[in-house]
């Protein structure tokens, strides 16, 4: 019997809390304020990559989007599986990433013209560790859509193994109206690069 082994109670201990670290660090590990990067997944993603770090899934390869729900910064219970039906624009962000700031307007504009048609905008804000420099940014860029506050990044870790997860601040997911991947970019977008994500979804029938 070996005289260093810990007593059983405490090895479970250290092991949750090294799985809560590995958690974390993972989470934390997104490419801050990324200009595009390397496209995520396996070879089972089966996408198409498009112009200008857009990438795309035809309709019969597509993957559900994971559970996405918790708290907005104003602290409301959201859960994206109610948007169902609908067009999701899921755009993860920071108020400290300079690119994010960038895409800001851009993101405003194209969610202002599209609700009408079925599309509903959602933030996720990440690595802000208070929700102060968050609101502050949503009221500096007039977003009149809802973020989830994900200070570590948690949500990011519930996207399936093979899908067009996001790799980078700002990221962008368009999911179409039966709640599935469909397009990815890693990149800050333009207005006329975030329309041509969104336009063919709006189109499916």
């Amino acid at each position: 019997m070996s005289a260093c082994r810990a007593p059983r109670g405490l090895a479970n201990r250290r092991r949750v809390t090294v799985l809560a670290v590995g958690a974390t660090v993972a989470a934390l590990s997104l490419t801050a304020c990324g200009g595009g990067g390397p496209s995520g997944g396996s070879a089972d993603t089966k996408f198409v990559q498009g112009k200008g770090g857009v990438d795309t899934v035809a309709k019969e390869n597509r993957k559900d989007a994971p559970q996405l729900s918790g708290k907005t910064l104003e602290g409301k219970p959201l859960d994206v599986a109610d948007y169902k039906g609908k067009v999701v624009v899921l755009n993860v962000w920071g108020s400290w990433c300079t690119p994010c700031r960038a895409e800001a307007p851009n993101l405003v504009k194209v969610a202002k013209d599209t609700k009408a048609k079925g599309v509903q905008f959602i933030g996720i804000n990440t690595r802000d560790s208070n929700r102060a420099p968050a609101l502050s940014f949503e009221k500096e860029y007039g977003v009149g859509y809802p973020s989830l506050y994900d200070p570590m990044g948690k949500l990011m870790l519930r996207f399936p193994k093979g899908s067009l997860n996001p790799q980078t601040i700002p990221s962008t997911i368009v999911l179409d109206r039966e709640g599935r991947i469909a397009a990815r970019a890693l990149t800050p977008l333009s207005e006329e690069r975030l329309r041509s994500m969104v336009t063919p979804l709006i189109a499916e029938k």
